[in-house]
């Protein structure tokens, strides 16, 4: 017998997780790139956040097609685990390839911000889930 739901507002409703999740990601490692270079006090500050950036937000772009992330977005694992490694190790090969530096202490602040950030927020989002579906069942 078939469902009489309308399935087009849980569609929209995934399709509004994922365009969130990319754009928070993606402004996470923006945030991450920007923090350092002020950090750094280095000058030309939106094209050198970008420039910083670029590689990271191009690992994490590559981590979100190689594994499909689409389908879980907000999930910590794979999602969250994913983009945050392969935005680190994707990036920093790219810097490497692309002539920018890429020593072990970037290496470790990168890993520890970009896994807070990127981690985090997701950490933050099952948390109010959890939290909501328990007033629901109260």
């Amino acid at each position: 017998m078939p469902s009489r739901t309308n399935p087009r507002p849980v569609r929209a409703a995934a399709r509004n997780a994922v365009i969130l999740a990319a754009l928070a990601d993606a402004v996470l490692i923006l945030a991450f790139a920007a923090i350092g270079r002020d950090a750094h006090q280095r000058g030309d500050v939106i094209i050198g956040v970008f420039l910083t950036a670029w590689p990271f937000l191009a690992g994490a772009a590559i981590a979100w097609l190689a594994m499909r992330l689409w389908r879980a977005p907000l999930r910590i694992w794979p999602a969250g685990v994913t983009v945050w490694l392969g935005a680190v190790v994707l990036g920093m090969a790219l810097r490497a390839v692309t002539g920018q530096t890429v020593v072990l202490p970037f290496i470790v602040v990168a890993l520890l911000s970009l896994g807070t950030f990127l981690v985090g927020y997701r950490l933050i989002m099952a948390g109010f889930r959890r939290l909501a579906g328990r007033r629901q069942h109260s």
